[in-house]
């Protein structure tokens, strides 16, 4: 429950039971660690439910472990406590090979089978790690490394994933794009070649003529004359095409007034004499309903009685 805020209200009892859980599980993995580093401050690591779960595991593992090496060292006691009276008995010959053995042996016959398969883990896990002499706290932190190299790994695979994904999509329009270019459209003219020897054979023919043309022009030039115009000139032109432009919007206001009429100059007048007599009659009604309402607004008078 390592998402839910500290203020967070619980109302769910399972929710309930399962943050005090954590916070048990939590107080005895800190209870735990404080314990392996003898006081010191463990490097920091992300609390979440699974390093939880992890550290958990590493400490269950370590208390059977230590529950392991102490029966180890007990039976390692009393074997030892066995071969020294073994010792006195026995010759002066017996080398030290041989009370390994028995050591050993002892031990071995002395451990349940848990504790077998438990020391046998440990000799892989070391063996693996490549450690000669292996403690449970160098185990875990091994163990957490790898932890964290295959979280890491996963995210590198997710990303590579991501990736040639992409350049597969980018491969697919890339393939795409190199059809449609072998296609019809964009395959050249069948004649292409012949056109290319015509247009060459232009330019050259084109190039043999420049230097005729060139004198042509120059001999245009001499005796006709380039014209030099001065600013004044340019200034006196440019007035003179702007008073031309505005006579031009003069005459084009005073046509439109004339769009719509008939091209007929008899037929343009009679058309005209029946607008001039429709906006009479529309300027006396319109004269007439004035009158009326000034008549009709203005207040009469009261006749005076003799």
């Amino acid at each position: 429950m390592a998402h839910l805020l500290p203020d967070t209200a619980i109302f769910s009892p399972s929710v309930a039971r399962a943050v005090a859980s954590a916070a048990k599980d939590w107080n005895f993995v800190d209870s735990w660690l404080q314990q392996k580093f003898h006081g010191r401050s463990p490097p920091a690591f992300e609390r979440n439910a699974d390093t939880l779960r992890t550290l958990l595991a590493l400490a269950s593992v370590n208390e059977a472990a230590d529950e392991e090496r102490e029966l180890i060292a007990r039976l390692e006691a009393d074997a030892l406590h066995e071969l020294r009276q073994l010792q006195a008995q026995q010759d002066q010959g017996n080398t030290a090979d041989a009370a390994r053995e028995a050591v050993l042996s002892a031990v071995e016959d002395g451990l349940s089978r848990e504790g077998t398969a438990a020391l046998n883990s440990m000799a892989s896990v070391a063996v693996d790690f490549g450690m000669a002499f292996a403690s449970p706290a160098d185990l875990g932190r091994c163990m957490v490394e790898l932890s964290a190299q295959a979280d890491e790994l996963e995210q590198m695979e997710a990303r590579v994933g991501i990736l040639s994904r992409y350049l597969e999509q980018e491969a697919r329009g890339v393939a795409g794009l190199v059809k449609e270019l072998k296609g019809e459209e964009y395959r050249p003219a069948s004649d292409l070649a012949k056109q290319n020897l015509e247009i060459q054979r232009k330019i050259r023919t084109i190039a043999t003529r420049l230097p005729e043309l060139r004198d042509k022009v120059a001999s245009l030039e001499n005796s006709v004359g380039m014209p030099s115009p001065t600013i004044d000139q340019v200034q006196r032109e440019e007035q003179a095409y702007l008073a031309l432009l505005a006579q031009k919007k003069e005459l084009d206001a005073q046509v439109k007034s004339f769009q719509g009429l008939p091209p007929n100059t008899d037929q343009a007048r009679q058309e005209l004499e029946s607008l001039r007599t429709e906006l009479r009659r529309v300027t006396n009604r319109r004269n007439a309903v004035f009158e009326g309402l000034v008549e009709r607004e203005t207040p009469k008078k009261p006749t005076r009685l003799p």
